[in-house]
């Protein structure tokens, strides 16, 4: 025996269990739901925004005597078509309909976002394959590419979203490396954590670049109706039928509780998707399926995502506020049009992840940045929500969060060395910007 273990498994799970860490986020459960910390860290949607009433009275009906007998039953492998026909009529909104090719028919309704990604990878990755996403991505995105034993390549970002030539560059060093990514992963809207949107001009720039080289793109849409200012850029999907699939929730525009997301797909990737999904959850709860088919049939929804982004404005506004009136000199920050997230770089030296535990102490919350790309890079970064606390408690928690620096910084001037593990390739400009030392568009994969 050349070692201990307390799991007596060990040596009987499957290779693919090696890879799989805790996230970032969910580490952080326990301690956030205390409620002297203030929580900048998860993000947690606002439902009580909704009309409470109104909605606990649909789902008491849905589950009586009257509805109880479907809703309570089995439903089939792709979804309900009533939820289907709904899902078409939400994503109209972001350009995405009939004129492009969008049907009911080819919508997957999945157990949340989460399933859904966890089902394209399913279908199209093998061990080895690898997956191109910006730097910094989704971390639950890089918990299914790790659990699928993927290798991602990040893509840097700025201002404006990820820049078309550190794709094109990221494609080439793939290549000179004897492989394909299988597909490219983005959050073009309000990006989950960097808080930015993909341009319009790059938007059109990033397909054409992925169609000239057969790249699939996999566009995660959480956040797209939650903007501030304006009606929503039109998707990548809206764009280019073929080669897009389209992942969209429920959970920030409606409740996450229920988790209900979906998948738009080619005709073709469709069929395996539900095949993939059969075998994975059998079907989806058809009492879930119900009752957001229900809500957006019956209930102003369009009314409610206005509420939604008003709350998430005020808030969004606190928390920039608080950074500017507060922050000490040398750190920088995003300023998001929409979504939840707002992505901060600490002044030089300074490490997020092993200031999280002062932080934690001194009662104020968030996720460090290391969580964000798949090597574990990142430490200089960290991602903050705006969208579950009220703007007291977020003026609160960066008043927290900003002595906790001040003290770092303290520290790193008497003892004079940075704290290891920073990232000095990347960093915000004072306008937030994306930036690197070095040049550019750094090489894929090294931030």
């Amino acid at each position: 025996m050349t070692g201990t273990t307390l799991d007596d498994y060990t040596d009987r799970y499957a290779q693919r269990v090696r890879g799989m860490t805790a996230s970032e986020i969910r580490a952080l459960f326990a301690v956030t739901s205390r409620p002297e910390v203030v929580s900048l860290a998860g993000g947690a949607p606002f439902v009580s925004a909704l009309p409470l009433d109104a909605v606990g009275e649909m789902l008491g009906q849905l589950g009586g005597p009257l509805h109880g007998a479907t809703t309570l039953q089995y439903s089939g492998g792709q979804g309900d078509l009533a939820l289907r026909e709904r899902i078409c009529e939400v994503m109209s909104l972001s350009g995405i309909d009939a004129s492009n090719g969008a049907s009911p028919d080819d919508v997957v309704v999945t157990v949340g976002g989460q399933q859904a990604l966890d089902l394209i990878s399913r279908v199209f990755l093998d061990p080895g394959d690898v997956v191109l996403a910006e730097g910094p991505s989704y971390v639950g995105a890089l918990g299914v590419f790790r659990a699928a034993q993927a290798d991602v390549v990040h893509v840097p970002m700025d201002d404006d979203g990820m820049i078309p030539a550190a794709l094109a560059e990221a494609l080439a060093t793939v290549a000179r490396a004897g492989k394909r990514a299988k597909f490219l992963y983005t959050v073009p809207a309000y990006h989950n954590p960097g808080g930015v949107t993909l341009s319009e001009s790059r938007r059109d720039e990033i397909l054409a670049i992925a169609e000239q080289s057969g790249l699939l793109v996999v566009e995660d849409d959480p956040y797209g109706l939650l903007g501030f200012d304006g009606e929503p850029l039109p998707a990548l999907r809206s764009r280019r039928r073929d080669g897009v699939l389209y992942v969209g929730t429920f959970s920030k525009t409606f409740a996450p509780g229920l988790r209900v997301g979906w998948v738009l797909a080619p005709h073709a990737v469709r069929e395996k998707l539900v095949i993939a999904s059969e075998a994975q959850i059998l079907c989806p709860s058809m009492f879930a399926q119900t009752a957001i088919a229900t809500y957006f049939t019956t209930m102003p929804w369009r009314e409610q995502i206005k509420t939604f982004r008003e709350v998430y404005r005020e808030r969004r506004d606190a928390l920039l506020s608080a950074l500017t009136d507060m922050m000490p000199a040398g750190t920088r920050w995003t300023r998001p049009e929409g979504g939840f997230y707002v992505w901060l770089t600490l002044p030089e030296g300074l490490h997020s992840k092993e200031m999280l535990p002062r932080a934690i102490a001194a009662r104020v919350a968030y996720v460090p940045g290391t969580g964000f790309y798949a090597d574990g890079s990142g430490g200089s970064h960290l991602r903050l929500s705006y969208c579950f606390p009220p703007p007291e408690r977020i003026h609160e928690g960066v008043r927290r969060l900003a002595a906790v620096i001040g003290e770092e910084m303290k520290m790193r001037a008497v003892f004079g060395t940075a704290a290891p593990g920073t990232s000095p390739g990347v960093s915000w400009t004072p306008a937030g910007t994306f930036n690197s030392a070095a040049s550019n568009h750094p090489a894929p994969g090294l931030e």
